[in-house]
């Protein structure tokens, strides 16, 4: 039996490298490698971040196809922080194989990737989304035909307590103390500040209220009813498939009907430039996937409106959203396209095919939520500011997107679930191997009563 080295022994000034240790490289990593490089990902997003990189003056700068893939990896393994993914690639033999980093080399740090960030525009991060929608189009994974809207609330990186009155500049508890100082209490103390507090309607307004820390986060109350400082994320996502076509980021404090042109203006310019290319492509070769533009759009009651339906239909664009409940009847005088679209909407709603269309949307729409937010960690921002957010948004729901071409190829779009699909692999081998065995035992138990009745004795069972 050998014994443990002492932890502080002296490391060897120089090592040879073929006695480093090398790993073989995650399966998974393996096989993302292979579909990036297949399609030219690294000479692309060199081509869009060309402007950005000076060849004399400066230091060695990040390249693109590694920047680009340390965000991804935010995605796949779950990490929220630009810290967190820097401290996993300097753990990680199979990420540094996956970045193609040599041992020899350091990962970057943190400081690197957030300034690569910055240093980069919205629109080459858009680029890069779009980029990913012409491959799951190669990969007939996108129609661009249905589209769902949705969307969630994301935690800004900013307190409650940090927000400061717009128009004197003063901090929540300043505010409260003048209060409470003009209702006759003259040193007021906390209790006295709470009930000051209880008292006031609309105690937290954004027309009145901003936050020091990042001015543009908003103040909303979240889906566990906690109010918080948040921005919106909403989602465009394929109904046939569940790729998020365009994600947007918006103020937490608009509403789903003033939200939804946006989204829905990106997802056209989005599917225009997939018709568009499949259109070059045709002469070449055949198109894998017919992209004809956005013919129905689906949404939840929240987007319902008159004036919504009324500008979607001018866009000939078939309506699929539930009606509010309303106290009275409506009038229509002076309305009457717009009448007409909201009768129109309601009929198709009622159909059967509305129906199993609303089903599906839940089913799509909240998926890519749980994938990008909760096990993909970003619920919680750790950036400030609509750009810097929007960018790691872009790469993040991006790499969710190509997670769909690869449970095409792997049955598995994440790391976890391959491992946790190949457990259940063996599970399975197993169970089977217990059955059989049973199977066996039964057999040989009514052989040996066979025996029994015909020659007075019983053999011994087999054992398995």
């Amino acid at each position: 039996m050998g014994r443990r080295k002492s932890r502080e022994r002296q490391e060897d000034l120089w090592v040879a490298y073929g006695d480093m240790a090398v790993s073989p490289g995650h399966p998974f990593y393996v096989r993302l490698n292979e579909v990036l490089d297949n399609e030219g990902f690294d000479a692309f997003v060199e081509e869009q971040c060309a402007r950005y990189y000076a060849d004399k003056l400066g230091r060695p700068g990040l390249t693109p196809g590694i920047y680009f893939r340390s965000l991804m990896i935010g995605y796949f393994e779950g990490i929220e922080a630009e810290r967190g993914i820097a401290w996993r690639l300097k753990d990680s033999l199979s990420l540094r194989r996956f970045l193609g980093i040599a041992l020899d080399e350091d990962t970057p740090d943190h400081s690197t990737i957030s300034r690569t960030r910055r240093l980069i525009d919205v629109e080459t991060h858009r680029q890069v989304f779009s980029w990913v929608l012409g491959l799951l189009a190669d990969h007939g994974l996108l129609q661009g035909k249905r589209i769902g809207i949705d969307a969630t609330t994301l935690e800004a990186n900013a307190a409650m307590r940090s927000i400061v009155r717009r128009d004197s500049g003063e901090s929540y508890e300043e505010f409260l103390t003048g209060l409470a100082k003009a209702s006759g209490i003259e040193t007021p103390t906390r209790e006295d500040l709470a009930r000051v507090d209880r008292k006031r309607k609309k105690r937290a307004s954004n027309k009145e209220w901003k936050s020091t820390t990042d001015a543009d986060a908003r103040i909303a109350k979240m889906k566990n009813g906690s109010t918080h400082m948040a921005y919106k994320a909403e989602h465009a996502v394929d109904m046939e498939s569940g790729a998020v076509v365009a994600v947007t980021l918006q103020g937490a404090d608009l509403g789903d009907t003033a939200t939804v042109k946006e989204t829905l203006a990106e997802a056209a310019i989005a599917v225009a430039e997939l018709v568009e290319r499949e259109a070059e492509l045709q002469p070449e070769e055949e198109p894998k996937v017919n992209v004809d533009g956005i013919e129905e759009l689906v949404a939840d009651k929240g987007y319902h409106s008159g004036a919504v339906l009324e500008q979607i239909k001018k866009n000939e664009v078939r309506t699929y959203i539930p009606e509010k409940k309303q106290a009275g009847k409506r009038h229509w005088k002076g309305k009457e396209k717009e009448q007409q679209a909201v009768y129109q909407n309601r009929q198709r709603v009622r159909g059967d095919y509305g129906k199993s269309l609303l089903r599906r949307r839940g089913e799509l729409v909240e998926r890519s939520f749980a994938h990008c937010y909760e096990t993909g960690a970003m619920r919680r921002c750790t950036l400030r500011g609509t750009k810097n957010i929007l960018k790691r948004q872009l790469i993040h729901v991006g790499a969710f997107n190509i997670s769909l071409v690869l449970r095409k190829m792997l049955g598995a779009g994440t790391p976890r679930e391959l491992k946790n699909r190949a457990l259940n692999l063996v599970l399975r081998v197993f169970g089977y191997l217990i059955g059989l065995c049973g199977a066996m035992r039964r057999l040989q138990t009514h052989a040996d009563g066979a025996f029994f009745l015909t020659y007075g004795f019983r053999t011994k069972a087999l054992n398995c």
